[in-house]
């Protein structure tokens, strides 16, 4: 955790290198007018600072007001009854807004700054102007599709992020079920706009945003038999863990029952009937090539996501490049464990043997969930050796829930409260334990969490001295990348004994190599999903449920799957020139901490930070 805040740093040192200039300068010819208009600058400097420091914060706040959600998600309770507002009109206050803050920031007087204010100065500009880039295809993206959308959100968002600790939060709850409704019905309106722009999911991907959504509204009380509801059963348990009377507790449940029957259910089936009604019309294939200006959409994705000018072609052909490289060095596990015959057999082998499985069983699912913490644990033992800067913020192993499982990924990670009442969750999806084999445990683990996602995300929103802003901000290449980094990173460390969880490691960053593949492939030069599906299994050890699930999430999300290779490439690629540059000066903690320090950069960012490092410890 970082103790001293670099705005203080960075005053404290000017005052002082004015001091020391002044003692070193002739005495005799310091005139008061002179000292004056020191002073003078001096204050200038302060006041600039001050007033870039409350820049920061109204637009921060700003934006927070307007996100219900958001602040539930940082653990406030300013609008804890309510959801976001889903409407053009909401999104247009926002972007001129957007407009108006840089028009302000460009006024800031860059000479009167410190480098740390200038680098947030920085940081702001590029991601707002990344920001009005996309409102240029406002409607081009899926407000619905299958793999994270509003019909999987709502009972998420209640169950993990809403907290009840007092009977107000209860009501709270309350509140936000019976504007289920409304809110459905903007993001309705929504998917009509889009109906219109000809902007569609492909037909495969409605069938199961209806069957998540039926399960939503499935058991009590929207029936009489059957079990609880998921939503029914996460209230049940949380208003009776709540310490007020029984009458109160009946009151919240009574209301609570009758907003899931009145609101919910019918939004739900008017979802429910949107989608089957736009199933019917959806264009047939996959890509995003399919959709009025499909190129130009995919090209602003592939810059959103990779903070490159990487192009379609180039991004496909890194891609088999090192799917190309990563099998050879499969090649090399065949051997240690004397595996006889192709690396397809062996790819075979790693997917049906039982020895790589636990039981599709509860007690299956648990021994997975307690190996997966305790890898989580042994890992933290060994941190001080390559970071200096280390999260407060705790963080847990979860089942991804009943209800959302069947279309979520694999693994994911959410974010812990700055206040630290929820921790940060490593979520395993155990919905079938025959697409979690074993000997990815370890990557999977140490990606979403230590020294992955949690460290780079719980470290960035406890930074000192920071604007809000620069806590949250998102750059995908930069995150994931990350995430993927420390999955070879652990290597480094140690870990990976097992000469098959090493190619666990392997076959995640395999995968990630097969995704610059397939992603450009779907939606830059219209492969079918088959095709894509078919790809990753000759390619990968993946289980073929596995790849189906992938190639889903990739149409559905065009071009996020390609930033975490190429973000790992760029932080190894500075890594290792680093290295040849400063020889026996090189430390890795100093090189981890310059990346995690600042928060979440652009890779054109981070490199001009590192090289800035690398710089100060050459002159050293």
């Amino acid at each position: 955790m970082m103790k001293l805040k670099p705005i203080v740093i960075a005053m404290a040192s000017t005052l002082w290198l004015a001091g020391c200039q002044q003692d070193t300068t002739d005495k005799t010819t310091a005139t008061p007018e002179a000292e004056q208009k020191q002073t003078m600058q001096q204050k200038a400097a302060a006041t600039e600072s001050e007033r870039l420091a409350q820049f920061f914060e109204d637009s921060f706040q700003t934006s927070l007001k307007e996100s219900p959600m958001y602040q539930s998600y940082l653990g406030l309770k300013w609008d804890y009854g309510s959801w976001d507002e889903v409407t053009d009109a909401q999104t247009q206050k926002g972007i001129d807004r957007l407009k108006q803050e840089l028009e302000a920031l460009a006024k800031f007087d860059e000479s009167q700054l410190s480098e740390q204010e200038k680098l947030s100065k920085l940081i702001f500009e590029v991601d707002s102007k990344r920001q009005l880039a996309n409102d240029e295809f406002r409607h081009h993206d899926y407000i619905m599709h299958q793999f994270r959308a509003f019909h999987t959100m709502v009972p998420s968002f209640l169950i993990n992020i809403h907290r009840v600790s007092e009977k107000s939060d209860a009501e709270a709850y309350v509140s936000r079920l019976d504007s289920v409704e409304t809110l459905f019905d903007q993001v309705i309106e929504q998917l009509r706009i889009r109906e219109k722009l000809g902007v569609f999911p492909p037909k495969w991907s409605y069938e199961q945003m209806i069957q998540a959504s039926e399960n939503v509204i499935t058991g009590q009380p929207f029936s009489s038999e059957g079990e609880d509801s998921t939503i029914w059963a996460d209230f049940k348990s949380k208003v009776e863990k709540l310490e007020i009377d029984q009458a109160e507790k009946d009151s919240l449940l009574a209301d609570a029952k009758k907003a899931l029957l009145t609101s919910v259910k019918p939004a739900y089936e008017k979802m429910i009937a949107e989608l089957d009604k736009q199933m019917q019309i959806t264009p047939e294939g996959d890509g995003v090539w399919r959709l009025p200006d499909g190129d130009k959409w995919y090209k602003n994705r592939l810059e959103w996501f990779t903070t490159t000018d990487l192009s379609a072609d180039e991004v496909h052909n890194i891609g088999l490049k090192h799917v190309k490289r990563i099998h050879n060095e499969m090649r090399d596990i065949m051997k240690q464990v004397n595996f006889d015959g192709s690396l397809e057999e062996f790819f075979e082998f790693m997917r049906t043997d039982k020895q790589f499985y636990y039981e599709n069983t509860d007690e299956g699912r648990e021994r997975y969930m307690q190996e997966a913490t305790a890898l989580i644990n042994k890992m933290r033992e060994t941190l001080p050796e390559f970071f200096g800067l280390t999260p407060k913020a705790n963080m847990i192993v979860k089942r991804v829930e009943a209800f959302r499982e069947k279309s979520a990924g694999k693994a994911f990670y959410q974010r812990p409260t700055p206040d630290g009442s929820r921790p940060g969750i490593y979520y395993a999806n155990l919905y079938d334990m025959n697409s979690m084999p074993t000997y990815q445990m370890e990557a999977l683990a140490y990606h979403e969490g230590i020294p992955g996602h949690h460290m780079q995300i719980a470290i960035a929103q406890e930074l000192e001295g920071v604007p809000q802003f620069q806590k949250f901000v998102s750059f995908t290449a930069y995150t994931e990348g990350w995430g993927l980094y420390t999955e070879q990173l652990s290597k480094e460390m140690g870990f990976y004994q097992d000469p098959y969880s090493d190619f666990g490691r392997l076959a995640m960053e395999l995968w990630r190599a097969c995704r610059l593949v397939v992603d450009t492939g779907i939606h830059a030069k219209k492969w079918s999903r088959e095709k894509a599906i078919q790809y990753l299994i000759d390619n990968t050890p993946n289980p073929d449920e596995d790849s189906r699930k992938a190639i889903e999430r990739y149409i559905a999300m065009p071009g996020q799957a390609t930033a975490y290779m190429i973000g790992k490439l760029k932080i190894v690629e500075i890594r290792e020139r680093l290295k040849k540059q400063l020889g026996d000066k090189f430390d890795i903690r100093g090189f981890h901490d310059e990346i995690l320090k600042d928060g979440p950069v652009p890779m054109n960012i981070l490199e001009d930070k590192l090289n800035a490092w690398a710089e100060k410890i050459q002159k050293s």
